[in-house]
């Protein structure tokens, strides 16, 4: 992990005591809400449906124990409301009433307090935290080097990787150091504070794009040349929302020492001609795709005007990276020793008495890395009765004693809002996967149905039209069978509860969007999206299969699909690859069929043609 200079730290400090100064002063009456509000937003202070929400910067996902530690105990003393406000916001979501399934199953809203809540960007949110509180929240984040800052506003945001950066055994370059570089020429950027939007990079280091590259802002893919030579390709102008935009590929090999200049650069000139009067239309994947090849010239254009007439102030020198490259060595608590699975599983056999959930938990949720005597672990945390993403704050303080007692002291949070440990060693998976079973953690379901993604949604966010967190609880309730499970093999589920797409709905193999139809919750469902990883091919944008279904029906209609490719598939097929043979038709039939409410609208609205 980066080590944090004495200069980091006192920047950090600095920061939270100049939020405390800006607090008082709003208390105080010296400052409006309305000059306030930007300054809470860019150090992560929002306000939800029900009281303020806190999202906390976790650069390219790491953590180490000490700072799980802190954020449980920002958990457990401070992610608690009071009592008016906890009544106030069960009572609004009391009047939403339960969403009622055709099975006679009925899904109230949970709002439960004391939770971290993982994001799909690698942050960690906390949704009870009062105001009152907020100078403490951040003196005490502030202790073990961590913040908010820029985790909101229109600015740059946290910088986003694969999980398995620094330990993938596909990687080109570790892309952690770049990260890193990247975080510090962007924070507090005197001329990229007050962008037209917000703007989101991704960097990914290996073959395999594990951060969904070409959903974002900038997405940098490391790579080799011809030559040999590292560098980036730089993509720009993804984004989901909605308008759903792939990036485009705006330069294919940008040496490695040229990567603060360049986007210096590309935000310039999109801070230049963004459009500011309608917040719509003012993310860069709309200036891009109306200015096209004139966009991209004029990038190239500053770019060399930076390297020529300024002289190239923000080349990376070779002393700079290896300064932080060191940051990012292995620990030294590693084994030596290759282990293969089976060996593993021999040992288990052992001591345990159930060998097949041990092995679904090696094919799922267990990595191969680059050192052969380790293996990456994901702790899941999809599970009944919890939000996707969500951690308690005893589960997070186990977490911690996890990552100490098998992991070097360092966890990852996942775009896929699971926690990952990334130093394993190969003869601990037994003793770490009876750890992790008794915490509820061990769920043998990485990257299946019920390993979902789900945004907050209405039961947080003011933002959003429909509840996604009832939708995620009924479908996983519905999807208990592990046997089931497995037999449907790797399926990308995203649930949205707004067009504001936090829940990634374009992406996902089954896409769920939650849309507001005259004060009622209805939900579109989208067909055949992509991220871009290997499993689900070419990065693409799942394609609606027709009108909205009410929440009662989301369910059936979900299983109505999932049976239609049960009968359907070739033999080894999985879903994406029997969507793209089949086509939507055969899904789209099976889905209307479930429709009761939505049939009815649907034949009136034909008679009234």
């Amino acid at each position: 992990m980066y080590s944090y200079t004495d200069f980091d730290r006192q920047f950090i400090r600095q920061r939270a005591a100049q939020f405390r100064d800006q607090w008082q002063r709003h208390r105080d009456g010296a400052l409006s809400d309305e000059a306030f509000r930007p300054l809470r937003l860019q150090n992560g202070w929002y306000i939800q449906r029900h009281a303020p929400m806190l999202r906390v910067a976790v650069p390219y996902g790491e953590l180490s124990s000490a700072q799980v530690r802190v954020l449980a105990r920002i958990a457990r003393e401070y992610d608690q409301p009071g009592a008016a406000v906890f009544q106030g916001a069960v009572a609004a979501q009391n009047r939403l009433g339960a969403v009622q399934l055709r099975d006679g199953r009925a899904i109230a809203s949970r709002l439960p307090t004391g939770y971290g809540h993982f994001t799909t960007r690698q942050n960690v949110q906390f949704n009870w935290i009062a105001l009152d509180h907020a100078p403490e929240v951040m003196d005490l984040l502030a202790s073990v080097d961590m913040h908010g800052i820029q985790t909101s506003g229109n600015c740059i945001r946290n910088i986003s990787t694969d999980a398995l950066a620094g330990i993938a055994p596909d990687e080109v370059a570790d892309p952690r150091p770049y990260a890193e570089i990247l975080r510090q020429w962007s924070t507090l950027h005197p001329e990229f504070a007050f962008l037209p939007r917000k703007f989101k990079v991704a960097i990914v280091g290996a073959l395999e794009d594990r951060a969904a590259l070409h959903w974002h802002d900038v997405g940098l893919q490391l790579r080799r040349n011809a030559a040999g030579a590292l560098g980036f390709t730089v993509l720009v102008g993804g984004g989901m929302g909605r308008t759903p935009v792939l990036a485009s590929t705006i330069c294919d090999f940008l040496p490695w020492d040229q990567l603060l200049n360049y986007l210096e650069a590309l935000v310039r000139i999109y801070n230049a001609w963004g459009r500011r009067d309608n917040m719509y239309k003012s993310r860069i994947k709309i200036l891009v795709r109306a200015q096209g090849q004139r966009f991209f010239d004029e990038v190239q254009a500053e770019y060399q005007r930076i390297v020529l007439q300024d002289g190239a102030p923000h080349t990376i020198s070779v002393a700079e990276l290896e300064r932080v490259s060191a940051c990012f060595a292995p620990p030294a608590r590693l084994g030596s020793e290759p282990c293969a699975d089976d060996r593993v599983a021999r040992l288990l056999r052992l001591s345990a008495e159930d060998d097949l959930e041990f092995e679904r938990w090696l094919q799922r949720n267990v990595h191969a890395h680059q050192n052969p005597a380790l293996r990456a672990v994901t702790l899941s945390f999809k599970r009944l009765g919890q939000a996707p993403g969500d951690a308690s704050a005893s589960q997070l303080d186990a977490v911690a004693e996890l990552a100490d007692r098998y992991s070097a002291g360092e966890v990852r949070v996942t775009h896929q809002q699971n926690l990952l440990l990334p130093w394993v060693r190969c003869e601990e998976l037994p003793e770490l996967w009876r750890a992790a079973r008794r915490l509820g953690l061990a769920q043998a379901h990485i990257g299946l149905l019920t390993d979902l993604i789900a945004c907050p949604g209405g039961d947080f966010c003011d933002l959003a039209n429909a509840r996604s967190l009832t939708i995620a609880e009924a479908l996983t309730q519905r999807y208990q069978d592990l046997d089931e499970l497995h037999d449907l093999g790797p399926i990308d589920l995203h649930l949205s509860g707004c067009i504001n797409s936090c829940g990634h709905h374009h992406s996902g193999h089954i896409g769920i969007l939650g849309v507001d139809k005259d004060g009622q919750e209805w939900y579109q469902i989208a067909l055949g999206g992509s991220d871009g990883s290997r499993l689900s091919g070419a990065p693409a944008a799942g394609k609606v299969l027709g009108p909205a279904f009410t929440a009662s029906e989301v369910c059936d209609a979900i299983e109505a699909i999932l049976e239609t490719y049960q009968e359907l598939r070739a033999p080894g097929e999985r879903f994406l690859q029997a969507l793209h043979r089949l086509g939507h038709e055969p899904f789209k039939a099976a889905a209307n069929a479930v429709r009761v409410a939505t049939a009815r609208s649907l034949e009136q609205a034909a008679e009234a043609l």
